[in-house]
């Protein structure tokens, strides 16, 4: 046990440095990205970094598809982006800083994320309501995803400042992982622009947009789901008892999200070679969530961390319905903003992972709130000794338990 606590604590440092070093390589470039778009010929790191790394054509295409659909919305993109520049360095500082139990830089620190948060949505925001989804950069499957990935960061960080209000860090936690994975969407996509072209030749930018938003949105997610979990030591909840997915439960959401994978996998091996490729960006991410998700599941209850099994199983539940969820959504978006089946077919799966996770988190939000409610009703517990915590994430935890 005390070795795999170890391996743990070790693969959680390695993932907090990785994270660290793609927000502060990020920052500069978020806050210098727009600059040419305003004045020609303005130094622009992403660019510089990306015509090195794929070619200078791929970032005249770039800036070409871009040029337009930014026009009219300049300014409050610049704002949005500068800000998201500014949000790529103070994500670490939150981390660390609760992490490390830092509690005044961490409230400081946080009602300046949360402001410079609502900010820049405010800027995207401006820009998705001006530009109609067609015009959009990448077009309107990429309007889409980039809307609800707004709506999630926005509803994030809104539920993460009132749980931290009202004395609960472990939901204070939870949603503002959740939310700065929405916001690491944007420089996992730059990564995405330099690495998909190599295994792609010849792939412009809005097929590179396309393969991305097949799998970007699950991923930021998942990590959030692996950040909170290493955070929360806990083997289970005052007031938890039973289960939100009992077998009965779990047997459903797997045959409806087998009847969604069925569905979406057929839909695009009808679309060639461009659909192939973009089912194998969806399925392979999904596929290695799935199992790990379901390895802890099982491996919590098998220890019997009740606590911890009900959460991987609250979120595996959420994952097996996404893809019901998205082949659901694409006849809706269809109707709804005329869209033709492909394009509604991409919205719909880059969107789905990351809205049944956000239903997921909310869920679990629930299940503590209703444990405590459960605490509640009995009344004041009697005399014992006190539970014994390990870690400082742990320990904060507890501190809101009690309060």
């Amino acid at each position: 046990m005390e070795r795999r606590r170890t391996a743990g604590t070790r693969r959680g440092r390695a993932a907090v440095l990785a994270v660290t070093v793609v927000c502060l390589a990020y920052a500069p470039i978020a806050v210098t990205e727009l600059w040419p778009y305003a004045r020609p010929g303005a130094p622009a790191l992403g660019e510089w970094v990306l015509g090195r790394t794929v070619s200078p054509e791929f970032v005249a295409e770039a800036v070409r598809d871009r040029a337009g659909p930014y026009e009219r919305s300049l300014v409050p993109l610049i704002v949005h982006s500068v800000l998201g520049g500014l949000l790529m360095l103070l994500g670490p500082v939150q981390l660390l800083s609760a992490v490390r139990r830092r509690i005044r830089l961490h409230r400081a620190a946080g009602t300046v994320f949360a402001v410079t948060v609502y900010a820049s949505m405010a800027g995207a925001a401006l820009y998705l309501v001006r530009t109609p989804p067609a015009e959009a950069f990448s077009g309107a499957a990429f309007w889409i995803v980039l809307a609800t990935i707004l709506v999630g960061t926005v509803g994030s960080v809104t539920s993460g400042v009132l749980a931290a209000v009202r004395g609960f860090p472990d939901l204070h936690q939870r949603w503002m992982l959740l939310c700065y994975g929405f916001l690491m969407t944007a420089p996992l996509l730059r990564l995405e622009w330099g690495a998909l072209p190599r295994l792609y030749p010849g792939l412009d930018i809005l097929d590179v947009n396309r393969v991305a938003i097949m799998h970007l949105g699950a991923l930021v997610v998942f990590g959030a789901l692996l950040a909170s979990r290493a955070l929360d030591r806990r083997t289970s909840v005052p007031g938890l008892t039973g289960t939100w997915c009992p077998a009965p439960v779990q047997v459903a959401v797997h045959l409806a999200g087998a009847a969604g994978l069925a569905w979406i996998t057929v839909s695009f091996l009808d679309g060639g070679t461009a659909g192939r490729r973009l089912l194998l960006a969806y399925l392979v991410p999904y596929g290695a969530m799935y199992a790990v998700i379901a390895v802890r599941a099982a491996r919590a209850r098998a220890r019997g961390a009740l606590w911890a099994a009900e959460e991987w199983g609250l979120h595996l539940a959420a994952l097996c319905l996404a893809p019901a969820f998205s082949a659901v959504t694409v006849p809706v978006l269809e109707r709804t903003l005329g869209l033709d089946r492909v394009t509604a077919l991409i919205a719909g799966v880059g969107i789905g992972a990351g809205v049944l996770a956000y239903a997921a988190v909310t869920a679990v939000s629930l299940r503590i709130l209703h444990a405590r409610e459960v605490v509640r009703r009995q009344g004041p517990p009697a005399a014992g000794p006190a539970p014994v915590r390990t870690g400082p994430a742990s320990a904060a935890i507890g501190e809101g338990e009690r309060a």
